[in-house]
């Protein structure tokens, strides 16, 4: 078979798995409606983190996807092992087995710092931008990320989908489009994480906002810098925010959020702190470490 007959083979292929699937199937809201069974062309692509013209053009037979686009659309198309490495042979690239990233814990060493951070919120993210751990003063500045399911407790995720974000951040949009920018540069390191591309293409469906900018190729801000929020308990705080990469693990970072002392931020995180501190004096103590 040809170079051009396998790659127009790949776009039946990916055609007829796609009219397999239901939305539902996926994650998405089936809305109903359809004039054809199945997924769309733009909800594969967004999905699986590529653009549309570019799915468009591989279910096409006019171009060759790379193996990590091939990774992405054999996740997002649940396809099993033998159709996997079907799409890989029709593709003419070589499937390497990959290793699933082993899950991660943060480090005891960013843990230490955190414990002794009793005046300043901080998080441990990692490769994902998930949340691994927290003191209390970062549950009471943002959220309580125990009653966050784990497997959702991402930062990015929770920017996007819980409303009091929009709100606690007086400049929303701005530390929004940074966090998907600084998602962009996890995701060009681990471009076969398939929980990433999940991660992708689920906030792409579900918010415009985050598929534009995912496409903008917007640079991230340093690993430091200044945020205004809004805090419905303290009220406004202007806070610093310095970012620090662990040795034993360079894909997690300690993010730590400061106010310059004799400020109305510097009073109004020590009342938060102290707030903090008298509802964790209990047997929930240490959650989230």
């Amino acid at each position: 078979m040809t170079s051009d007959a396998r790659l127009n083979e790949l776009g039946e292929f990916l055609k007829v798995r796609r009219a397999e699937l239901s939305p539902r199937t996926v994650g998405l809201p089936d809305t109903g409606g359809r004039r054809v069974p199945g997924l769309r062309r733009e909800e594969v692509a967004l999905l699986a983190a590529i653009s549309p013209d570019y799915y468009t053009r591989v279910e096409q037979g006019r171009i060759q996807p790379s193996a990590s686009v091939l990774v992405a659309l054999a996740h997002v198309l649940r396809l099993d092992d033998h159709q996997r490495d079907h799409l890989f042979q029709l593709a003419g690239r070589h499937r390497t087995q990959q290793r699933r990233p082993a899950a991660q814990k943060a480090q005891p060493q960013l843990r230490r710092l955190l414990d002794d951070l009793t005046a300043s919120p901080g998080v441990v993210i990692g490769r994902r931008m998930d949340i691994l751990a927290w003191n209390p003063l970062a549950a009471a500045l943002f959220t309580d990320f125990a009653k966050v399911p784990e497997d959702r407790r991402n930062c990015v995720r929770i920017l996007f989908t819980d409303p009091s974000m929009r709100t606690l951040y007086a400049d929303w949009r701005a530390v929004a489009r940074d966090c998907v920018a600084h998602l962009r540069t996890r995701a060009a390191k681990h471009p076969d994480d398939p929980r990433l591309t999940s991660l992708v293409g689920e906030l792409s469906m579900q918010d415009k906002d985050f598929g534009r900018w995912w496409g903008s190729r917007h640079v991230p801000s340093r690993k430091s810098g200044a945020k205004r929020f809004r805090h419905p308990v303290v009220g406004e705080l202007v806070l610093d925010w310095d970012t620090f990469t662990g040795s034993a693990d360079p894909d997690q970072e300690l993010v730590v959020w400061t106010a310059e002392p004799g400020t109305p931020s510097y009073d109004g995180l020590r009342t938060l702190a102290s707030r903090a501190a008298g509802r964790l004096d209990g047997p929930e103590a240490g959650q989230g470490h």
